[in-house]
C-alpha cells in the first residue's frame, strides 16, 4: 500500500496541477501556466524549441533548447538543469508567485530557477525566441519589454548568434562556454571557451586550468589564431573598455543559422544550417592546423609551420634550440623551445625583422596602446630593454594601434594564408648575418643602392676641380634650377640642438652628419660640409643637382639644402636602421656617402 506521506504528496501534486492551466501560446508561458514533460514551446518562426529531452541512451531528463530541423536528431544548444537531472518524466516548468521561472520535480522541489523576480510579477512572461534565447519579461509584448532574465547570459556548450562571452569588470561576472561531461551527460565538462582578460584580451580553449588552444587576440577583423573565418556570412563584434570585454557574432543572412559547439572531447566545431539544408548540418572544424593548433606546441621563441599537414618547429631568427635540454631526435617537436644566441643589448644596436602571415604570440603578458601608430610602436620597443617584438593592434585601414611583447614569445604559427605582420627585435649582428624574407631583400637593396649613391657622389666630387668655374650661385638661383626646398640655417640648428655632439651620427673628410628633429616630429640626417673641405658653391650645386637626379627608393632621399654665409648643408631622409656599416663590413662610409 502507498504510504501516508507519499499519498499526501500525490494529492498536493494533483491539486496544484488542477489549479493551473497548460500553456495557451505555442512560444510563450505566462503566470498560472505550465508545461509538463512531453509538452514544449516552439518559437514563432519554428526554428527553436524548448522542452524536455534525454541525451543519447541516458534515461535522465533535462529541460533544454534545441534547433529544430528535419533530420530527426535535433541539436541541443542550451540546458537548464545540466547539473541536476530529473529521473522520470514528471518535470514541470512554471512561474512561482514571485515571478521566478522554475523547474519542479515530482516532489515539488525546485531543480532549477531563473533566480530573478519582477516587481510586476503578475505580468511575467517566458518566451522562446527564434535565436534560441529563452527570455523572461514583465510585459505582454516581448518586443516592447526589457529582459528580466535570459538564457544567453548563462551559456552551456554552444555559442549562438547574439550570445556573449567575456567579462563584466564592474560586477565580476564571467560568461563562457563549457563542454558537456560526456555525450550523455550535459553537466559541466573539462573544456571551456573563454576570454582571458590579462594583457591584451584573447580567446582561449581551456582544459581545466591548462590552455588547450589559443584563438588569439582580436585584430579588428578576426582573432589572429583563426584567419580563415568566413566574415561574409557573419559579423563579429569585439568590445573592450573599462567596464567590460566580450565577443559576440551575428548572422548577416537570416536564412543561415550558425553555432559554435564545444564537444566533450575538446573538439570545437561550427555547425551550419540553411533554409535549403535543414535536414543536413554542415560541420566545420574550428582548429585543424596539423598539430600547430596545440598551445605552445613548439615551446617559446619558436614558430610552428604546417607542411603537408605535418607540424614543423623552427626557432625564430636569432634563437637556437634550448641548450639546457638534449636536442630532440624528432626535429618537428621542440617542447622546450628556443633561446637567444646573443642577448639583446640595452642600446641602439638592435633592429627588427618582419615576419608575415603570423598568428601573433600569446598576449597575456603584453602591453597595448590604441592611439600609437606603428612607427611610434617601433620606437617604444627599441627603447624598452625588455621588449622582444611589436605589431599593429588593428589591421583595418592600413593598421593602427600598438601591441608589444616582453621577453619570451609563445604559440606562434606561420599561416599559408591570412595572419599578420610581427616585428621581431634582434641584435644588429643578426640583421647583418641573416635577413628574413622581405627584410633581407630590403636591406640588401638599400645597401647596394647606398653604395652606388656613394660612389657616384665621390666620383662627382673628384672630377669637378675647384676653380674650373667661377660663377657665383645664389640660393635663389639654385631653387630655380633644382626642384628642392631651401632650409633656413636657424631651423636646422634648432633641430640638431645647435649641432650638439650628442646628435652626431658620423664624420668624414667632407664634413659631419647630425640627426635632427623638426618641430613637427620629422627626423632628418643633416650633412654639414666642413669649412676646410675646399668645396665651393659650384661644386656644392653640382653635387646637389646630381643627387637630386639620382632619387630612388633604395637610396637615401635628399630632402633639401641650406646656404647661409659660409655654411653649406645637405638635408637627407633619416635612416632609423643605421648606416651601411651595420649591414656590411663595419667600416664607416660617411666620407663617401655624406
Amino acid at each position: 500500500m502507498m504510504g501516508l506521506d507519499n499519498l499526501r504528496t500525490l494529492v498536493i501534486w494533483f491539486f496544484l496541477m488542477s489549479c493551473m492551466r497548460t500553456t495557451t501560446s505555442s512560444d510563450s508561458l505566462g503566470m498560472a501556466q505550465y508545461i509538463r514533460d512531453g509538452e514544449s514551446l516552439v518559437s514563432a518562426g519554428g526554428s527553436s524549441e524548448l522542452g524536455f529531452f534525454s541525451p543519447g541512451t541516458s534515461t535522465s531528463r533535462y529541460l533544454g533548447v534545441w534547433y529544430r530541423d528535419t533530420s530527426g536528431n535535433p541539436t541541443v544548444v542550451w540546458v537548464a538543469n545540466r547539473e541536476r537531472p530529473l529521473h522520470n518524466k514528471s518535470g514541470v516548468l512554471q512561474f512561482n508567485k514571485m515571478g521566478i521561472l522554475q523547474l519542479l520535480d515530482e516532489t515539488n522541489n525546485t531543480v532549477w530557477s531563473s533566480n530573478i523576480s519582477s516587481k510586476s510579477w503578475s505580468n511575467s512572461i517566458a518566451q522562446i525566441l527564434d535565436s534560441g534565447n529563452l527570455v523572461v519579461t514583465n510585459g505582454k509584448n516581448i518586443y516592447n519589454s526589457s529582459f528580466l532574465w535570459q538564457s544567453f547570459d548563462y551559456p552551456c556548450d554552444t555559442l549562438m548568434p547574439g550570445m556573449k562571452i567575456g567579462w563584466n569588470f564592474v560586477t565580476g561576472q564571467e560568461k563562457y562556454v563549457s563542454s558537456w561531461k560526456s555525450e550523455e551527460d550535459p553537466a559541466v565538462g573539462e573544456y571551456t571557451i573563454k576570454i582571458d582578460p590579462r594583457g591584451y584580451p584573447q580567446i582561449m580553449v581551456m582544459k581545466g586550468s591548462l590552455i588547450s588552444f589559443r584563438g588569439g587576440s582580436w585584430n579588428g577583423l578576426y582573432f589572429t589564431g583563426s584567419p580563415s573565418q568566413n566574415t561574409q556570412t557573419f559579423r563579429s563584434n569585439f568590445v573592450l573598455n573599462g567596464k567590460e570585454v566580450y565577443y559576440e557574432f551575428e548572422m548577416l543572412d537570416t536564412s543561415i543559422f550558425t553555432v559554435l559547439k564545444e564537444y566533450p572531447s575538446g573538439n570545437g566545431q561550427y555547425l551550419v544550417w540553411t533554409s535549403q539544408t535543414r535536414n543536413k548540418v554542415q560541420v566545420t572544424q574550428v582548429a585543424n592546423q596539423g598539430g600547430c593548433e596545440r598551445y605552445a606546441y613548439c615551446g617559446s621563441n619558436a614558430i610552428c609551420i604546417v607542411d603537408s599537414n605535418v607540424a614543423i618547429c623552427k626557432c625564430l631568427k636569432g634563437y637556437i634550440p634550448n641548450p639546457k635540454f638534449p636536442k630532440p631526435q624528432n626535429m618537428s617537436y621542440w617542447s622546450n623551445g628556443c633561446e637567444r644566441k646573443v642577448a639583446l643589448g640595452c642600446n641602439n644596436t638592435n633592429g627588427f625583422l618582419r615576419y608575415t602571415g603570423i598568428k601573433l604570440p600569446d598576449t597575456s603578458s603584453s602591453w597595448y596602446s590604441e592611439t600609437m601608430n606603428l612607427q611610434e610602436c617601433q620606437k617604444f620597443c627599441l627603447k624598452n630593454c625588455s621588449c622582444s617584438a611589436y605589431s599593429s593592434l588593428d589591421i583595418r585601414n592600413g593598421g593602427s594601434g600598438c601591441l608589444i611583447w616582453f621577453h619570451n614569445l609563445t604559440d606562434i604559427i606561420q599561416f599559408s594564408q591570412g595572419g599578420q605582420d610581427l616585428y621581431l627585435k634582434v641584435p644588429s649582428s643578426e640583421l647583418a648575418a641573416n635577413g628574413h624574407g622581405n627584410i633581407k631583400q630590403k636591406k640588401v637593396g638599400i645597401a647596394v643602392g647606398v653604395i652606388i649613391f656613394g660612389l657616384i657622389t665621390c666620383v662627382s666630387i673628384m672630377i669637378i676641380h675647384p676653380g674650373t668655374r667661377k660663377i657665383i650661385y645664389r640660393e635663389k638661383q639654385m631653387q630655380e634650377d633644382i626642384d628642392l626646398p631651401a632650409f633656413n640655417f636657424s631651423v636646422l640648428a634648432k633641430a640638431t640642438e645647435k649641432f650638439s655632439s650628442s646628435n652626431k651620427l658620423g664624420e668624414g673628410g667632407f664634413g659631419e652628419v647630425y640627426k635632427g628633429t623638426l618641430t613637427d616630429g620629422q627626423e632628418l640626417a643633416i650633412k654639414r660640409l666642413s669649412k676646410k673641405s675646399g668645396q665651393g658653391l659650384e661644386e656644392f650645386k653640382t653635387e646637389v643637382a646630381l643627387i637630386a637626379k639620382l632619387q630612388h627608393r633604395n637610396l637615401v632621399k635628399l630632402l633639401g639644402f641650406c646656404i647661409q654665409g659660409v655654411e653649406k648643408i645637405l638635408v637627407y631622409e633619416y635612416m632609423p636602421n643605421k648606416s651601411l656599416d651595420y649591414f656590411i663590413s663595419g667600416r664607416t662610409l660617411f666620407y663617401c656617402i655624406f
